[in-house]
Formats: C-alpha cells, sequence, structure tokens
C-alpha cells in the first residue's frame, strides 16, 4: 500500500531527525488514507481496548498489554506514548506491513480524553476503561464535567463492555447512559476510600462514602509495603507488585477487571496475577534509576488529585527531594493547582532544590505550607546537578511535571542507563 510506504518513509526521516517518529508520520498517513487507522485495526480479530481518563492512562495501559501477553496474546500498543489519534498511526506505522496488516490479536490504546472522542467515531473500540476525572490542565479541557463528557462519549461508542471506576461519582454515572453495553466496575474497599479522595470528595466529606455503589467485580481491599489484596470475582488474591506508589496498585485493579471483562471465562487468573506481579513502571511514572549507587525516584506530578496521591505514597523521611515545575502546554499552562495540594508531609525533611519554569512559584507554595527550601534553581539541568551533588549518601526523589520529566530524564542519561523512550 503506498500510504505505508510513504509512512514509513516520513517515521524513518522523522527519527533519523530526532523526532522519535512520534506524530508527524501519523499527519502524513491522515492525510494520504483518511480510512487507514480504521481499517487496519478492524482487521484485529480480538478488536480494539481504550484507556481514557485524566490519571493513571499510561501505567495502566501497559499493565493491561502485559496482562494480556501473559494470557498468550499477541498485543499491539502505542508505546510511544503519543496518545493523540495521529500518535497511535505513528505508532502503528512502526510494525504494520507493507501490505497494511498488523501481527497482533488485540490492540491496547492510551488515549487522551479529547482525541479519543475522534477516535471512537472512527474506529467504535470493543472495549473502553475510563479511570477518573480530575482537574487536570484547565486551560485545555475546562471543568471536569466537561471531561466527564468526553469519557460518556467513549462509552456510548463502544460496541461491547465498558469498565468503570465506581469510586468516582461522574466516571460511575456513565453507566446510566449505557444502554447495549456490558458494564463492569472496579474499587476500593471501605476502609481505603479516604486513601483516594476524588476532587469532590475533598470538598463534600463523605459524599462517596454514603452513595449507593454497585458491585465491582475487581476491589482493590488492601494496600500492603510491596503490593496489594484484591477481591477478583469471589476470591480474595495477595500479590507483589514491581510498580511503586498507591495510586499505581488501584491501577493494577483497573487493568484487572477490564482484561477480565474482555476475555471472560477463558482468563487463566493464575496466568494474570503472575503477569501483575512482573510489570514493571512506565515511562517516567514511578521510575526508580540508580544514581551513585542511590536510587533516585521520579514521581510525574500533573494535577493536584495526583500530586496528593505521590506525597501519600511515599515516606519524605531520609529522602532528598527536589520538585521540578514547568508550564509547557504538554503539562498545562494554567499551575494554579498546586494551590490545592498540600505539602506539610515535606515540612520535618524539607526540599533540597526547588527548579523548571515555575520553580518561584513552587517556592512561594512550599513558602505558605512552612515548607523549608535549600535553594530555588529554574535551570533544570544546573538543579539536577546540584541536587544529585548535594547529599551523595542519600536516596533521591523528584516530583516532577511532563516536560520536566522529559528534561531531566535525557540529563540523567549522562549519569545512569535510563531506557530509551520508543
Amino acid at each position: 500500500m503506498l500510504s505505508v510506504l510513504i509512512g514509513k518513509a516520513a517515521r524513518g526521516i522523522s527519527r533519523i531527525r530526532g523526532g522519535g517518529g512520534s506524530a508527524f508520520p501519523g499527519l502524513v498517513v491522515e492525510k494520504l488514507d483518511k480510512n487507514f487507522l480504521a481499517r487496519t485495526l478492524r482487521r484485529l480479530p480480538r478488536g480494539v481496548i481504550v484507556v481514557s481518563g485524566t490519571n493513571g492512562k499510561t501505567t495502566t495501559t501497559k499493565m493491561v498489554v502485559e496482562l494480556l501477553e501473559g494470557q498468550g496474546l499477541k498485543v499491539f500498543t502505542n508505546r510511544s506514548g503519543s496518545n493523540f489519534t495521529r500518535g497511535v498511526v505513528a505508532s502503528i506505522l512502526g510494525e504494520v506491513s507493507l501490505s497494511g496488516k498488523l501481527d497482533a490479536d488485540i490492540a491496547v490504546l492510551e488515549l487522551d480524553e479529547a482525541h479519543a472522542v475522534h477516535f471512537v467515531k472512527a474506529v467504535r473500540p470493543n472495549y473502553s476503561l475510563l479511570l477518573n476525572v480530575m482537574r487536570d490542565q484547565l486551560d485545555r479541557f475546562g471543568e471536569i464535567d466537561t471531561t466527564a463528557g468526553l469519557l460518556r462519549t467513549i462509552a456510548q461508542h463502544t460496541t461491547d463492555g465498558v469498565t468503570l471506576n465506581r469510586e468516582d461519582a461522574r466516571v460511575r454515572a456513565i453507566a446510566d447512559s449505557l444502554e447495549d453495553q456490558e458494564v463492569s466496575f472496579f474499587g476500593l474497599s471501605q476502609q481505603l476510600r479516604s486513601h483516594f479522595p476524588s476532587d469532590d470528595d475533598l470538598h463534600q466529606s463523605g459524599a462517596n462514602q454514603a452513595a449507593d455503589l454497585p458491585e465491582a467485580g475487581v476491589v482493590l481491599e488492601e494496600l500492603t509495603d510491596d503490593g496489594g489484596t484484591y477481591r477478583i470475582g469471589g476470591e480474595q488474591v495477595s500479590t507483589q507488585l514491581t510498580v511503586n506508589g498507591a495510586y499505581n496498585t488501584f491501577n493494577s485493579a483497573a487493568a484487572l477487571a477490564v482484561v477480565r471483562q474482555a476475555l471472560g471465562e477463558s482468563v487463566d487468573q493464575e496466568a494474570l496475577i503472575d503477569a501483575l506481579s512482573r510489570v514493571s513502571p512506565a515511562f517516567g511514572r514511578g521510575e526508580s534509576l540508580q544514581v551513585n549507587g542511590q536510587p533516585l525516584d521520579l514521581v510525574l506530578v500533573k494535577n493536584p488529585s495526583g500530586f496528593r496521591l505521590g506525597l501519600s505514597s511515599f515516606s519524605a523521611e531520609g529522602v532528598s527531594t527536589m520538585i521540578a515545575i514547568n508550564d509547557n502546554y504538554a503539562d498545562g499552562r494554567d499551575m494554579s493547582w498546586l494551590w490545592d495540594v498540600s505539602f506539610e508531609s515535606l515540612r520535618a525533611q524539607g526540599v533540597t532544590r526547588v527548579t523548571g519554569v515555575r520553580a518561584y512559584d513552587m517556592a512561594l507554595r512550599l513558602k505558605y505550607d512552612a515548607v523549608p527550601f535549600d535553594a530555588v534553581e529554574p535551570d533544570l539541568k544546573k538543579a539536577l546537578d546540584e541536587f544529585i551533588a548535594a547529599e551523595p549518601e542519600k536516596p533521591k526523589r523528584v516530583f516532577c511535571t511532563y516536560t520536566a520529566m522529559l528534561a531531566l530524564r535525557k540529563h540523567l542519561s549522562e549519569y545512569t542507563e535510563v531506557e530509551a523512550f520508543a
């Protein structure tokens, strides 16, 4: 097919020029062949799973992929992390044959909420997993009810089954708008709900606990030191996890739920749990690197809920901390949400460096919570060098927005081995 050949050439040129092959080739193919995406994905025997929501898309998508691979399936996914439609097309170009065929049984696609709406109108997914609705990039999405509407559209265009977060009132309510799709839920035990507050929960104490919640096929019952305990159907299962953080443990419940819905009775639960225990952190999300013999953890933060969970998931004791805040387009330009996060947990240990485009805004926020910091250095590279040198004997943790994370990972490759961003 001519469009595939030209697209592959554009992808190769983009990678040579340092573009990573991400979105540009997708744009080229979209212009040449408007039906390329739909035609290619419709040929997959087990169809398409779409993962969307505000927080946790990348990690949860990776989990779903590896759980399905653990069931013996060949899985196509947009590994580059470009969660726009053109990014999906570009990812396909990296794996499709010249005849336009993917060597895969099923596709699992992470999609940005707004772009997913355009995707599902072109390619109706067989299953969708909708994670949550949080205030994020308000300059792009507006209020969270708008984001909830986008997720509802995704669900309504799904053909077979929709998996919803029962703990998020806006996501849970999507079930009421569905007619033909099978609906399943994932959720939390009563004692864990206060650990994962939604934006509404923070302003309406006890609102979610008082709701009449539907039965969930997968429930995260307990957080353990190195994993979690789940109720899957009627069975209680505990496992260790390679990923870090309470938020990723809850993401794993979501991944389990959608895979069980998609595979039905054919699922091998023992293999499912084994695969889950071996899933490594997604690119830049709870990633742990070794620098000068000490761990350095990268914790992605992009909205109040994510930052709160990041802070509560890791003890600050004995750890050197840096906060890196950018406000580029991919981060969201409106950083006022930092004032909705409490930083008191950092008060005793303090913060070693504050960096990024909005370093001084972040420093002011810390001052209001009486959190001491050693220095403010807006230049990310210089700040990282100073941070690593300041307390070489201590483990390190960096809370960073998306574009700050990309820049820091690039510079960290001068210190240690860093997995390439495919």
